[in-house]
């Protein structure tokens, strides 16, 4: 019993420390501290972080539309990894800038085919693993398949359906694809596209936010209704920066587009 007064007589000056643990780790608890009293107290000093955390943000967020949160994803690390969730939502990002700089360009030129995807007998390969790829000219772009004749037919298929406005021509084991000009209407097309894939993509991002949260309310029942609140709040920060940055890319494209 002695040894649990003298432990609780530290506890305030624990809790007061608090506002340091971020930067200084916890304070060290007296030798003769039981294991299970020294848990209770990191606990509250958690607690209090979080909840000073939400107290400022609410306040600040007063008279404003958004407020902005930001935890420390070590204080969190046992319900979500949130820089996990921000990587996964950087890919979504990512992915659709690879699409724009691939698929979506009014600049015709080999490397647009290298990844259009041929279904072979075999199975599904890119473009350029079965034929040697090269620009004749402006206009035109051969691709020759000496060392896959057999997937002639295949390829071809794969171009013309590539929905990149392709009319390939077979002589033989070489494809001619007679590069069309960009007209207005090519343009529009392809910002129409453009959108689309943007729309896909925030889907994506959506769909990683929603996983993300569903994750979070499985602590309901173990952690405050401010814990929660806080990291629902950070991860639809981050999911709405990944959008801004979509919809950047999507603007950035479409004047490219249309000139």
């Amino acid at each position: 019993m002695a040894v649990a007064l003298r432990c609780f007589r530290h506890l305030p000056s624990l809790l007061c420390r608090s506002s340091f643990a971020m930067r200084r780790g916890l304070p060290q608890a007296p030798a003769a501290c039981p294991a299970l009293l020294l848990d209770g107290c990191r606990q509250s000093v958690h607690q209090m972080q979080l909840t000073r955390q939400l107290a400022t943000k609410k306040a600040k967020g007063k008279g404003q539309s958004q407020a902005r949160v930001n935890i420390s994803a070590a204080l969190v690390e046992d319900i979500i990894n949130l820089e996990e969730t921000n990587e996964d939502m950087q890919a979504v990002v990512e992915a659709l800038k690879e699409d724009f700089s691939r698929n979506l360009s009014v600049r015709t030129s080999p490397g647009v085919l290298d990844h259009i995807i041929v279904v072979t007998k075999d199975g599904k390969f890119p473009l350029n693993q079965l034929g040697q790829i090269s620009q004749k000219s402006p206009q035109l772009i051969i691709v020759n398949m000496t060392n896959f004749p057999e997937s002639t037919a295949a390829a071809t298929k794969a171009i013309r359906e590539s929905g990149m406005n392709l009319n390939p021509e077979v002589d033989g084991t070489l494809i001619r694809v007679p590069v069309p000009k960009v007209t207005r209407e090519h343009r529009e097309s392809l910002a129409k596209l453009a959108k689309q894939s943007t729309n896909k993509s925030k889907e994506a991002l959506r769909k990683v936010r929603s996983k993300s949260v569903n994750q979070v309310k499985k602590f309901k029942s173990k952690v405050s209704e401010d814990t929660i609140w806080l990291l629902e709040k950070q991860i639809q920060q981050m999911a709405d920066s990944a959008a801004a940055e979509m919809d950047k890319l999507l603007a950035a494209k479409t004047k490219e587009l249309l000139g």
